[in-house]
């Protein structure tokens, strides 16, 4: 072995290695940077993904869309999807889909056409089951009042000819557009009135 440098010092750290020698901490830091390179790896996949398992874990209706969200995110680097994903991902979308289903089905029922296939089953006591007259009946019973006295709720005569479905949803649209457009009447009213002043 050949002699040590005369400026070297006598003691040197244990993290030298002699030539010819495995350089353990060399070997060591080579292992922790390839872990630590993995590790770094799927903390950022695991964490690009989150808005998604958050919207499978709760069976959420957008979670096709947070998914392809959190990809667009994943490869263009504009974090802007995934915020968009994450909040997509929090909140719930009323499922308006269903309930608008089952009244376009019972709309149908009621009209006596087919309903679609794979429509939504209407319940047993719908209101295309129940008669008007007996609605009648029931209105009559509970309000304590008679036809034709005034001091209850006016309701169809019992001798006069039941009407059908479709004139009564007619009658209500009516009705109601009636009311929206008075209540326009009188807010445009209100609004001239106000630049006048």
């Amino acid at each position: 072995m050949a002699e040590p440098h005369p400026a070297a010092s006598d003691h040197l750290p244990a993290f030298i290695t002699a030539p010819g020698e495995t350089d353990v901490l060399m070997v060591a830091m080579g292992l922790f940077l390839a872990l630590a390179v993995v590790m770094f790896g799927v903390l950022f996949l695991r964490l690009h993904s989150l808005p998604d398992h958050i919207a499978h874990k709760s069976h959420k209706m957008q979670s096709e869309i947070v998914c392809v969200l959190c990809l667009i995110a994943l490869f263009t680097h504009m974090h802007i999807f995934w915020i968009a994903a994450l909040l997509l991902a929090m909140i719930d979308l009323p499922d308006f889909g269903t309930s608008l289903g089952r009244i376009a089905d019972s709309t149908e029922a009621m009209a006596g056409r087919k309903v679609r296939e794979g429509g939504a089953e209407l319940p047993p006591k719908t209101m295309a089951d129940v008669k008007q007259v007996d609605a009648d009946e029931a209105l009559l019973e509970k309000h304590g009042a008679k036809q034709g006295n005034g001091d209850g709720p006016v309701l169809r005569r019992k001798d006069a000819p039941a009407s059908s479905v479709g004139r009564q949803l007619l009658w209500r649209a009516r009705s109601k557009a009636c009311g929206m457009i008075g209540a326009l009447a009188r807010w445009r009213q209100r609004l001239y009135l106000r630049k006048v002043r």
